[in-house]
C-alpha cells in the first residue's frame, strides 16, 4: 500500500482519537462508582487477568515480552464505546435500562483502557518488541505530555468560550475564527508528538479529553470530523487494514492458526462474562442479563484493529495479526443475537393482553379511572359513572382520581415538619376540595350506587410528572380505561376558558403516549347539567361515530357498555367511503389503492361491527345510521349536522382508516391530541354543542414490536 495511504489513515485515526476523547467525559473517573462503572471495571479486570495468564503460552508474538503481554491484555479488555452505542441504538434498546447501562459501561471501559494504552506509549518502545524505554526518555515524554495537557485544560475553556460568544447560535461561524480554532487544536495535539516523539494519536486523544465538550464549537467539530471519517477515512481504513493483514499469508492449513483465533475469542468473551457475572451478583442482576452485558462489552472497533495492523510490521506475524483483526470483527457478529435474547426476555415482563375494552374478558370486572381537576368536573364525572354498566352480573369499579398540582402552597404543611406523606402534604383548601368532591359522589352513590364500586384516588405531583402518577395508578389498579378532563373549562356563555391550564394539556398528551390502557378525553359542554339518568325511560341521547380503525372499535366497545343502561338511547353513525362515486371522480388517472394494512384493519372493523350489530342493533336497543360519503367535505357536513341531537358524541381518536374522509381536516387543528374528528367537533367555532368523548385504544407502542422502547429488564 502506498505511503500516502498510510499517511492518510494515520491522519484519519488521529482525528478519530481526538473526537473520541472529545466525546468522553473524564469526570466520570472521579465520581462515586456506580453500577455502570462497577460492571465496566469488573469486566476489564477479569479479562486482563485471564489474558495476561493465558496469552504467553499461545505465542502470539515473535519475540515474547512482558510489554507485549501487557499491551495485548489491555487491548482485549477494552471496548469500542462509539461502535457499541451505535449498535445498541440501531437495534432499538438504547432507551432501555440495560441499553443505558451497557453504553455507560462501554464508555468507562473505553476511556480507562485507552488511557492505559496512552501511558504505555510513553513507557514502551514499539520499535523494540514493546520493551521498556530509557528512563530519561520516559521522563522527558511524560513531562511534555503533562505540560501539553495542563496548558490545554487551562487555556482551551477561555479560548472556546470566546469563539462561542463571537459566533452565537443561528449565525454561521466566521471563517477566521474557524481557522484560528483549527490551528489552536492542531498545535496542542502535535506538540508532544513533535517534541518528544510521542504518538500523535494518543496525544490527540488526551487533548480531546481535556477540551470543553459543551458549546457550539465543540459540537461543530464533532459533527464535521465524524462526517469526514464516515464518508472518506473509514472506507479507506478498511481497505488498508486488510491490505496490511495480507490474507494470502493466512495459514489456513495449520490447526494452530485456528486455535489461536478460537482461543483469543474465548479469552475476550469469557473474561468479560466472568467479570460481569461477579459484579451482577453484587448488584442483584439476573444471570442472563449479566451474561448479555459481558458479551456486549466485548465489542472491538477501529482503534483495536489499528493496533493489530501496526503490530504486524514489527512484533507479530501476518497470520497472527490477521487472527487479531478477525477477532475484532467477530466480536461484533454475535451482538444482534445477544440483543434479540434481551428483547425476548423483556417481552416476558410485558402483559400478554392489552388493557382495552375491546379485548376485555367477559368474566372480568370493568374498571375505569375517571380523573378530575376540581369540583367543576364532579357533575360530568357522575354522568360517566352512571352510563357504563360493565360486564353483565360483574358490576363496575370506578376510581375517581383527583389531579392535584404539587405547588409550594399545596405542600406548605410539609415544611412544618409533618413529613412528605401523601395525606399531610395538602393544605386546607385542597383538603376541603377533596371533601366536597367526595361528599357529592357519596350522595349520588347513596341513591344510585347499585352494582357500582367507587374508590377515591389522588395524583399529587408536579405537572411535569403527573402523567407518571396517573399511569402507575392505572397499571396498579388494572383499569381498562382512563378518562381525562379536557384542558379547557366550558363557560356558561358557550365558550371555553383555558387560561392557566396549559400544563394539564401536556399531562393529557403524555398520558395518551404512555398509558398502560385505553384513554379517553372528555370535552365537557354541559354533560353534567343534564337531567339525572332514569332507569325507567330514555333520558340521554348519545351517538357514536364509527369510521373504522382500532380507536373507533374501542369507542364502539365503550358504547356497548353504555348501551346497556335503560336510560340511554344510543345511535351508531357509520361513515363509509362511497367507492363508486370516488372511482367516477378520479377518471383522470388517479386511483385509490387499498394497502395491505388498511385492508386488514377494514376486515377487523367489519368483523367487530357485525358482532356489535347482532348483539345490540338487531334487537332494537341501539339505533343505526349509515352514511356513504365521497370526500372529507361531505364528512365535515355530516359531522356539523349532528348539532342539538345528542348530549354526548363518542368518537375514536384515530379518525378511521379511510383517509379520504378526513383529508384536510388536520389543516385547522386546534388540539391535535383529540384526533381529526374530535378536534373538528370540539373546536371553538364548531356548531356542535354536544359534549365529546374521544377514545384512544391502548396499543403496543415503541420502536420494538411488543415493547416500549424504554423497557426495563434489569
Amino acid at each position: 500500500m502506498p505511503s500516502a495511504v498510510d499517511s492518510l489513515v494515520g491522519f484519519g485515526m488521529t482525528l478519530y482519537m481526538f473526537v473520541l476523547g472529545l466525546e468522553l467525559d473524564p469526570n466520570v473517573l472521579i465520581k462515586k462508582p456506580e453500577r455502570e462503572a462497577t460492571v465496566a471495571y469488573g469486566g476489564m479486570i477479569s479479562t486482563f487477568i485471564l489474558a495476561y495468564i493465558v496469552t504467553p503460552y499461545l505465542h502470539y508474538s515473535q519475540v515474547p515480552s512482558t510489554g507485549f503481554n501487557l499491551a495485548l491484555s489491555i487491548t482485549l479488555s477494552g471496548t469500542a464505546s462509539p461502535l457499541l452505542s451505535r449498535i445498541v441504538t440501531d437495534l432499538k434498546i438504547g432507551k432501555s435500562d440495560i441499553g443505558h447501562l451497557v453504553s455507560a459501561a462501554g464508555i468507562h471501559t473505553d476511556m480507562v483502557s485507552t488511557l492505559i494504552i496512552s501511558v504505555g506509549f510513553m513507557i514502551l518502545d514499539a520499535d523494540k518488541s514493546l520493551s521498556i524505554r530509557d528512563s530519561r526518555r520516559i521522563l522527558f515524554t511524560s513531562c511534555t505530555l503533562v505540560i501539553q495537557t495542563v496548558f490545554a485544560a487551562a487555556v482551551s475553556p477561555v479560548f472556546f468560550a470566546w469563539v462561542n460568544h463571537e459566533n452565537p447560535e443561528g449565525k454561521p461561524v466566521k471563517g477566521s475564527h474557524l481557522v484560528v480554532t483549527i490551528g489552536f487544536v492542531v498545535v496542542i495535539c502535535v506538540s508532544s508528538a513533535a517534541i518528544s516523539g510521542y504518538s500523535p494519536m494518543m496525544s490527540a486523544y488526551v487533548t480531546g479529553l481535556v477540551l470543553p465538550r459543551e458549546g457550539r464549537l465543540s459540537k461543530l467539530m464533532i459533527n464535521k470530523i465524524n462526517h469526514f471519517l464516515t464518508k472518506i477515512i473509514f472506507p479507506i481504513y478498511g481497505l488498508w487494514v486488510f491490505w496490511v493483514a495480507s490474507f494470502h499469508e493466512f495459514q489456513l492449513g495449520k490447526l494452530g492458526t485456528w486455535g489461536r483465533l478460537f482461543l483469543l475469542m474465548v479469552i475476550t468473551m469469557l473474561g468479560k462474562v466472568i467479570g460481569t457475572i461477579a459484579c451482577g451478583l453484587m448488584l442483584g442482576f439476573q444471570l442472563p442479563e449479566s451474561v448479555a452485558i459481558g458479551l456486549l462489552l466485548t465489542v472491538k472497533g477501529h482503534f483495536h484493529m489499528l493496533l493489530a495492523a501496526a503490530a504486524i510490521q514489527e512484533i507479530i506475524t501476518a497470520s497472527t495479526g490477521l487472527v487479531m483483526i478477525l477477532t475484532s470483527i467477530l466480536t461484533i457478529i454475535h451482538t444482534p443475537k445477544v440483543i434479540e435474547h434481551i428483547i425476548k426476555r423483556a417481552r416476558k415482563h410485558t402483559p400478554r393482553h392489552r388493557k382495552t375494552l375491546q379485548w376485555l374478558e367477559p368474566s372480568t370486572e370493568l374498571r375505569i379511572m375517571i380523573c378530575l381537576r376540581g369540583p367543576q368536573n364532579v357533575s360530568s364525572t357522575i354522568r360517566l359513572i352512571e352510563m357504563p354498566q360493565g360486564t353483565p352480573n360483574l358490576g363496575l369499579a370506578v376510581y375517581v382520581t383527583d389531579m392535584i398540582e404539587l405547588t409550594e402552597q399545596v405542600a406548605a404543611t410539609a415544611v412544618n415538619g409533618e413529613g412528605m406523606n401523601t395525606l399531610t402534604v395538602m393544605n386546607k383548601s385542597v383538603k376541603q376540595m377533596r371533601e366536597q368532591i367526595t361528599g357529592e359522589i357519596e350522595a349520588y352513590m347513596a341513591e344510585n350506587g347499585e352494582g357500582v364500586t367507587i374508590r377515591r384516588m389522588m395524583a399529587l405531583s408536579m405537572l411535569t410528572r403527573m402523567h407518571q402518577d396517573i399511569c402507575v395508578l392505572a397499571k396498579d389498579l388494572m383499569v381498562s380505561l382512563i378518562i381525562l378532563p379536557f384542558h379547557k373549562n366550558w363557560r356558561e356563555d358557550g365558550k371555553f376558558d383555558g387560561s392557566g391550564l396549559s400544563g394539564f394539556r401536556n399531562v393529557n398528551r403524555k398520558v395518551l403516549r404512555h398509558a398502560p390502557c385505553s384513554v379517553g378525553i372528555l370535552v365537557d359542554r354541559g354533560l353534567g347539567s343534564t337531567k339525572r339518568m332514569s332507569r325507567s325511560f330514555v333520558s340521554l341521547n348519545i351517538a357514536v361515530i364509527f369510521m373504522g380503525g382500532k380507536d373507533d372499535r374501542e369507542a364502539l366497545s365503550y358504547s356497548s357498555c353504555v348501551a346497556r343502561h335503560p336510560g340511554v338511547r344510543l345511535t351508531v353513525i357509520r361513515l363509509l367511503l362511497d367507492t363508486n362515486a370516488n372511482n367516477s371522480s378520479t377518471s383522470t388517472g388517479k386511483k385509490w389503492f387499498k394497502h395491505t394494512e388498511q385492508e386488514e384493519e377494514m376486515k377487523l372493523d367489519d368483523e367487530y361491527f357485525t358482532e356489535f350489530y347482532d348483539k345490540h342493533v338487531a334487537g332494537g336497543k341501539v339505533a343505526y345510521t349509515e352514511r356513504h360519503l365521497i370526500n372529507s367535505v361531505a364528512a365535515l357536513s355530516t359531522l356539523q349536522s349532528l348539532d342539538k341531537q345528542y348530549a354526548l358524541i363518542i368518537v375514536g381518536r384515530g379518525g378511521g382508516v379511510n383517509s379520504t374522509l378526513t383529508v384536510g381536516m388536520s389543516d385547522w387543528k386546534e388540539c391535535p391530541e383529540l384526533g381529526p374528528i374530535g378536534d373538528i367537533l370540539s373546536a371553538s367555532d364548531s356548531p356542535v354543542t354536544a359534549s365529546i368523548l374521544i377514545i384512544q385504544q391502548h396499543s403496543i407502542k415503541g420502536e420494538i414490536d411488543g415493547l416500549d422502547d424504554d423497557f426495563s429488564i434489569m
